[in-house]
């Protein structure tokens, strides 16, 4: 025998009912034994409790009933006018009493299943196929727990038999599911989803050889596709694996529909309604073939109740009258927590029994309150179970580090008996975040970044192309999905939580301006539950580089090319890296000295190996490498050279900026500060290049009367030593005995075939002196401007931190 189940929504409307016909007159046709369980027709159960309330409330209900009485009529010419009287005489009873009990509650819902079988028997004969509706409270008894009511096998079983003897091979019984009956003949009912229960206990009880359920979707996914967009469908399952999945909320099944196909080993199919003969569904049995499956479910509304007594210590039978005291409020205990001391318990309940927890266990442990041995009783409410299927604790390590790097960290986490199923308790809030960090754990898929990149100037445009030119490759080689959700300057940003295309800077172009923009990204980042945050700040904006803390504590990781934040005060400097130790957050800044080039890390690992550095020294600056490199050899005026580099796009718009040497002066102090030296900007010394009489004047004015520099640099130049050539350059010098240091900008003279005589173009260089090396320098020289290199290095450090997520 074969037995069909159909759930409300595939009987919800025509397109489902003609389906639904089709595929029992498919079943009727092969001429093998058949039965079906139906719900309730659409929303009926749903409606039938709107009808409650509206009488409980002393509302009109009348219409409400008529509406309801038409649509599950459905032009039939079916006369229900019997039970249709029985329900409203029911709900003029509820009205007169003004109270509605669970006895009577499971009776008026239960006409919703009545009206459902008795509608789909007629229109079948109507067909031409036999069909007789079955009311399962003739064959299902159960104990008088009204709303959650439990079976008595022995008997139902029984009474399935003989009832079903009397049904002839080729006619199919439409039962209802969901309800029952106590040994009074009192109408009891399984809960909500229980028609899934119903379907499973006809099998057990007819030995049925297959169970196949139809519903609205494809089958059981890995995670709630309403949810989670990737989620994707499971061929098989085990029998356990769907237990532990109906257990923790998965709506396609009730919790208990598994235990009657066990004993039996009857397979369950879910399939769908709508789908065509093509389908496949979720098959359930006892030896899947697929024994990897994962899944997510979820059991929301949930509240901790948090135990605590710091005189407990060495009591025993404490947790037994916790759960006596629970037991006699009928209570029901889902996850919990105990230290082997006793001294705290955490226990999770449903939320709607949260303040009854508290208040049973107040007077269970009255004289321990009064005593202090129980410090505090509190519940912590809006919290959900995320149960991760299929899953072992020593698989668990990626997913949980994926979690902690999006801020998720779990209240509480155990493990289920039977070892493969893992479970969560976590705020309501974060509970959709967390399914698709997890999701993409389990499933391997691309790993999703997202940017946000703030200023998109020559080095910020050139970094966004960049990313959009190489994202297809990335995806490819590292299975990371690099997505540019935000770009901003100071007045404008453009959000798209898919990612940007390289039409951005029209999109971009066609915004209004708009305030507060960093919270914007902050915002928007949270309520589009975008994880694996990374901003990019390719500005060289103070308020900017202040707000690092703010994006750290809201779960981005930060990249910077700008090096104000690490040239503040050590108080900030410091601050900075606490509030990132603490969010558990990364910071890198490779491109705040030397562009491109690998420095800030290679010192770091020399440094965190225990090498003593004791001296470096280099050309900082592309920009006034490229001034000096062309004046040292050139017979060309100093201006000249200063204004091609402008033009070139090596200086700042205000050449003044490089020559001040304040941005050497910054470089140096990052690297002093790498190695430890606890100096402020005001500890280096300072050979400034502009002359007094224009260092306050306005750019143009600057610009105007550049040539003023001309004789300076002439006698500077001429004065120097034969076959030497000038350079800019900072200077660390540390002394190991005295473990003091120096630091210092300056402009110096040096042989024609040293290392910094040599440097070409607007390279870099950087000579690293060590205790171990002695007087052998680490050199690293490479391109030190440029907005090509400098985002290519910005991008560098995007893709370190991606891989960290991976």
């Amino acid at each position: 025998m074969k037995i069909l189940k159909f759930g409300g929504k595939s009987l919800g409307n025509q397109e489902g009912i003609e389906k639904v016909f089709e595929i029992i007159t498919q079943h009727y046709n092969s001429k093998k034994p058949l039965a079906v369980v139906v719900s309730a027709r659409g929303n009926a159960t749903d409606d039938l409790i709107n009808i409650i309330d509206l009488v409980l409330k002393k509302e009109d209900y009348t219409t409400a009933f008529n509406k309801f009485k038409k649509e599950q009529i459905a032009d039939s010419d079916i006369d229900l006018s019997e039970d249709f009287d029985k329900l409203y005489s029911l709900l003029e009873g509820i009205g007169l009493l003004k109270e509605c009990s669970l006895k009577t509650r499971d009776r008026v819902l239960s006409y919703g299943e009545l009206i459902s079988a008795q509608w789909i028997a007629h229109e079948l004969n109507k067909k031409g196929i036999k069909a007789v509706s079955v009311d399962a409270g003739k064959i299902f008894k159960t104990d008088g727990n009204f709303g959650n009511a439990n079976i008595n096998n022995e008997l139902s079983e029984g009474l399935t038999e003989a009832y079903f003897e009397g049904i002839k091979n080729d006619t199919v019984a439409i039962v209802t599911g969901f309800i029952a009956s106590n040994n009074r003949n009192e109408r009891t009912t399984f809960g909500r989803n229980g028609s899934n229960y119903s379907a499973a206990l006809l099998a057990n009880y007819l030995n049925a050889d297959i169970l196949k359920n139809y519903t609205h979707v494809d089958g059981i996914f890995s995670a709630n596709p309403d949810h989670e967009k990737e989620a994707k469908k499971i061929p098989e399952l085990s029998y356990t694996e769907a237990a532990e999945l109906a257990q923790f909320g998965a709506n396609i099944l009730h919790a208990k529909t598994i235990e009657p196909l066990i004993t039996k080993n009857i397979p369950l199919k879910i399939l769908n309604t709508f789908g065509d003969e093509t389908q496949t569904g979720t098959l359930i049995s006892s030896n899947p073939k697929d024994t990897s499956i994962r899944a997510l479910a979820t059991l929301k509304n949930k509240a901790l109740i948090r135990f605590e007594g710091k005189s407990l210590l060495g009591k025993v039978g404490v947790d037994a009258r916790i759960f006596n005291a629970f037991q006699k409020a009928n209570i029901s205990v889902g996850m919990i927590s105990q230290g082997s001391s006793e001294r705290g318990i955490g226990i999770v309940v449903d939320t709607k029994d949260a303040n009854d927890a508290v208040n049973v266990l107040k007077q269970e442990f009255e004289r321990d309150i009064l005593n202090n041995d129980v410090d505090s009783i509190v519940a912590e409410e809006s919290l959900a179970v995320l149960a991760i299927v299929g899953l072992s604790l020593n698989q668990f390590d990626k997913p949980y580090r994926a979690l902690v790097k999006n801020q998720i960290t779990p209240i509480l986490f155990n493990n289920t008996i039977t070892g493969n199923t893992i479970c969560l308790l976590l705020k309501e809030k974060e509970i959709e975040k967390a399914i698709h960090v997890i999701h993409g754990e389990l499933f391997y898929q691309p790993k999703k970044i997202h940017l946000a990149v703030i200023g998109h100037g020559i080095v910020g445009k050139t970094f966004i192309n960049q990313v959009l030119n190489q994202n297809k490759i990335i995806l490819k080689r590292k299975n990371i999905d690099l997505r540019i959700f935000a770009i901003a300057n100071s007045s404008k940003l453009l959000l798209d939580a898919k990612g940007v295309d390289e039409n951005w800077e029209k999109e971009k172009e066609d915004l209004k301006e708009t305030k507060n923009i960093l919270d914007q990204i902050i915002d928007y980042a949270h309520k589009n539950l975008l994880e694996n945050l990374i901003v990019i700040d390719n500005t060289a904006n103070k308020n900017i580089a202040e707000s690092y803390s703010k994006f750290a504590e809201a779960g981005f990781d930060i990249v910077s090319s700008n090096k104000i934040a690490n040239t503040l005060s050590l108080d900030a400097y410091y601050g900075l890296r606490k509030v990132l130790a603490k969010n558990n957050k990364q910071y890198l800044y490779e491109t705040n000295v030397g562009a491109g080039l690998p420095l800030i890390d290679t010192l770091k690992l020399l440094h965190l190996s225990g090498e003593n550095i004791i001296k470096i020294t280099g050309v900082f600056s592309g920009s006034l490498s490229y001034l000096f490199n062309n004046f040292s050899v050139k017979d060309e005026p100093f201006s000249k050279i200063l204004l091609e580099a402008k033009e070139r796009g090596y200086t700042e718009p205000d050449p003044r900026e490089d020559l001040s040497g304040n941005d050497v002066a910054r470089k140096l102090l990052i690297l002093a500060r790498e190695l430890g030296f606890e100096s402020e900007f005001s500890d280096i010394k300072i050979q400034n290049l502009i002359p007094d009489n224009l260092i306050d004047v306005d750019k143009e004015t600057f610009l105007n009367r550049i040539e003023e520099l001309d004789p300076i640099y002439d006698e500077i130049k001429k004065n120097a030593a034969k076959d030497h050539v000038l350079r800019y350059v900072g200077d660390l010098n540390w002394n190991l005995e005295k473990e003091t240091g120096t630091l210092e900008v300056k402009l110096i003279e040096t042989p024609k075939n040293s290392a910094l005589g040599q440097v070409k173009g607007a390279d870099s260089i950087f000579e690293i002196y060590t205790e171990s090396y002695g007087s052998q320098p680490l050199v690293i020289q490479g391109a030190g401007a440029g907005a090509e290199v400098t985002a290519r290095g910005v991008f560098g450090d995007v893709l370190r931190l991606s891989e960290s997520f991976v």
